[in-house]
């Protein structure tokens, strides 16, 4: 798993901060992290819904239900996160509004797409 760095976060807080962000700056859940970590084995295709020749190759091949997350919220979350990982900063703007009209901040992203670009990096050896 990719070493993402919990960082600072919060329990009672989440509940009453939505945005996830407060007077000390953004943070994420330690359940939204382990989301964001487990997005890094997530491939593109997994951001499609399958057409029927992709269901029906599912279903022979035993997979039955979906990648996607039972919460709408973490769900854009899980998608950012996977666009992130493929990607680095070039996310497709459309894909930033989603997170952000899920209840996330703007700065919530850029301590994703920070965490993960760092976590990139030291995955593929550092700078050279």
């Amino acid at each position: 798993m990719a070493d993402i760095g919990l960082g600072r976060t919060h329990h009672a807080a989440v509940a009453a901060s939505p945005t996830g962000t407060d007077a000390a700056g953004p943070y994420f859940s330690p359940l939204e992290w382990s989301i964001v970590r487990l997005a890094s084995a997530d491939g593109l295709a997994t951001l499609r819904t399958p057409g029927p020749v992709g269901r029906f190759i599912n279903r022979l091949m035993g997979q039955t239900g979906s990648v996607e997350l039972a919460s709408p919220r973490l769900e854009a979350l899980r998608r950012i996160a996977v666009l992130s990982w493929n990607f680095g900063l070039a996310v497709p703007a459309d894909a930033i509004a989603e997170f952000l009209s899920a209840g996330f901040s703007r700065s919530q992203y850029e301590l994703l797409a920070s965490r993960i670009g760092a976590a990139s990096t030291s995955r593929q050896g550092g700078p050279a």
